[in-house]
């Protein structure tokens, strides 16, 4: 069955106009995902990010049992008794004013700033694919009814619309995603349209077309694998930025809320510390939100150059 619009035909791109991120007619899909995996291999910051992201998410899924205290001990005499204690080997990262292990605290808190990050990147990516694809394969005025969207979206303050929406659903973790991966889904959305614009008269999608398979089959089934490339790219740069965002947002205290610990609230709650003896409360959630970002946008930037035609394998 087809989705009740023709795509229009308008004259084949030249060749040059292909996207320049990667994006590849099916039959060759095999043959240039081992390319861009040896591209990807010979690139040393890439994959030094690919391990410091591996090491982080490992010790988020097994932080509980990596934590040496609880995430969020009773508040007794003993608990507090090791309030304010700078990093040493008991405490490598200190203790906060209630005695609670700042390590502990960092490696539960990669639980839901990773996921935040992973969930957004996953959920912008099936919105703006779809609406990219539906765009880019269908044209005409479909093609400018979603990208009007796209146009409206891009020009709102997309900081200001966290807080209202936070502010009117609240601050929970579905709801941070959501709000997140809504407003992050636009960048892809324009990828994805370039792709199938440029794809859409390919002579594997026009034999596809003669063969009868419906609209459908031919964007999810012949085109949609030539995207994987720049959705990619996309999923690693957007999982970073989501992390940075819901550490803004936290920071401003429109984000996770206590007694949830994200790295984002963790630096919110130690602000008042910049300038004193217990400044070190800042620097665990502060470094680990630095390395996650980095190392994302190495991988981000890796994977985009060996995506890159021009590259030298």
């Amino acid at each position: 069955m087809t989705m009740g619009v023709e795509p229009d035909r308008p004259t084949p791109p030249p060749a040059e106009a292909a996207s320049p991120l990667g994006a590849f007619p099916a039959p060759a899909a095999g043959a240039q995902w081992r390319l861009v995996a040896r591209r990807f291999r010979r690139r040393t910051l890439a994959m030094a990010g690919l391990a410091a992201l591996a090491v982080l998410a490992l010790s988020a899924v097994f932080a509980p049992l990596l934590s040496p205290y609880e995430v969020s001990p009773t508040l007794n005499s003993d608990v507090l008794s090791q309030s304010r204690q700078s990093p040493s080997l008991r405490h490598p990262f200190g203790t906060d004013e209630l005695g609670r292990d700042q390590l502990t605290r960092v490696l539960h808190g990669g639980r839901i700033s990773l996921l935040i990050g992973l969930s957004v990147a996953m959920a912008s990516s099936l919105i703006g694919t779809t609406v990219g694809a539906i765009a880019g394969y269908f044209g005409g005025w479909v093609d400018q009814v979603l990208m009007r969207l796209v146009d409206l979206l891009l020009v709102l303050p997309g900081t200001a619309l966290l807080m209202i929406a936070q502010r009117g659903l609240g601050g929970s973790l579905p709801v941070i995603i959501l709000i997140l991966g809504f407003l992050f889904w636009r960048t892809v959305a324009r990828i994805v349209r370039g792709v199938f614009l440029s794809l859409k008269q390919q002579e594997f999608v026009e034999a596809a077309r003669a063969s009868g398979a419906s609209s459908a089959r031919i964007i999810v089934s012949e085109m949609l694998p030539s995207a994987v490339g720049p959705i990619c790219v996309h999923l690693t740069l957007a999982s970073g930025a989501a992390i940075l965002a819901e550490s803004a947002l936290s920071f401003l205290g429109f984000g996770i809320q206590p007694p949830a610990v994200s790295w984002g609230n963790m630096l919110a709650q130690s602000r008042g510390a910049v300038g004193t003896e217990l400044a070190y409360l800042v620097y665990a959630p502060g470094v680990a939100i630095l390395i996650t970002v980095l190392a994302v946008n190495f991988v981000g930037n890796g994977l985009r150059d060996a995506l890159d035609p021009h590259t030298r394998a």
